[in-house]
């Protein structure tokens, strides 16, 4: 199976950089702060992928949908964002990564950084990590209006590189990565170390899965 695309776009937490214990430790410090109880590493985890401000819900409240307190978020925010700020350039690559983007990078795909972290915690990470030399463009979770699952982002990129949506592919690790994709037109290939919410990824939804990064490449013409 081969996918013919000028365009990679690649999502950060859970597919490129393992972000998952930097803010485990940052939500933890917010809820402690808040005299509030804190949270198994493995409950937080289950909570990335929607931007911030849905993880500090879901920290808030134990759950995936609920809403906390409208005064409790507003002190909870900065919180975070803070003790955050502290760590998410002590996060590093997965297994895979580089080599994996050096490849893609060498055969000559556009490549793009798509992400729902906001772009003043998304840009340190990558200089840190030795990662934003690849990207021709960077979106973040506040670049745009809306961000995964809406496809917006995803539209923003191949507008940019004057690339058609079913000229690119969208590689990611969770169901919002799947849903964006299927909205934009685009290929959807996954990894399956990342965050899904503590769920394996339904392949049934995906045009392919990959182990690491170093396996992308033999799948793109």
């Amino acid at each position: 199976m081969a996918f013919k695309v000028k365009a990679v776009m690649l999502d950060l937490d859970g597919t490129l950089v393992h972000t998952a214990p930097e803010i485990a430790v940052a939500a933890n410090q917010m809820l402690a702060d808040l005299k509030l109880p804190a949270l198994p590493y493995a409950q937080i985890t289950g909570y990335i992928g929607e931007g911030a401000r849905v993880l500090i819900k879901r920290c808030l409240t134990g759950k995936l949908y609920n809403e906390p307190d409208a005064a409790l978020l507003a002190q909870a925010e900065p919180l975070f964002f803070a003790h955050y700020a502290s760590n998410v350039t002590d996060s590093r690559p997965f297994d895979g990564v580089l080599a994996g983007l050096k490849a893609m990078q060498n055969k000559g795909f556009r490549l793009a950084c798509v992400t729902n972290k906001p772009e003043k915690f998304t840009l340190p990470l990558l200089q840190k990590s030795g990662l934003a030399e690849f990207f021709e463009l960077v979106v973040s979770g506040d670049s745009l209006p809306k961000k995964k699952p809406d496809p917006m982002q995803l539209q923003h990129i191949c507008a940019k590189f004057d690339v058609p949506e079913y000229e690119a592919v969208l590689v990611g690790d969770s169901e919002t990565d799947i849903t964006a994709a299927h909205a934009a037109g685009c290929f959807i290939v996954t990894v399956p170390y990342g965050y899904n919410q503590g769920r394996p990824i339904d392949e049934s939804k995906v045009d392919a899965t990959i182990d690491d990064l170093t396996e992308l490449e033999s799948l793109l013409v």
